[in-house]
């Protein structure tokens, strides 16, 4: 039987901390923290539920993060 992978481990950043920064600093930062996703959302946008290891979705309002989660 093969071995169960084990992912690297996602980067221990808090998403909460990027909620009220621009979008493009919240994306530098989002990438020299080690996710290498960063998705960026209209408000009210519909997205597949999937979880995807290593991802940051931004909802992105007026130019600042308004809400940020992992997956």
């Amino acid at each position: 039987m093969a071995p169960i992978p084990n992912p690297p481990e996602e980067p221990r950043d808090n998403p909460d901390a990027y909620v009220g920064l621009e979008a493009p600093s919240a994306e530098r930062r989002a990438r020299e923290h080690g996710w290498s996703t960063v998705r960026k959302l209209p408000p009210g946008a519909i997205i597949t539920m999937e979880y995807r290891f290593g991802r940051l979705n931004f909802e992105v309002e007026d130019g600042r993060v308004k809400r940020a989660w992992k997956g």
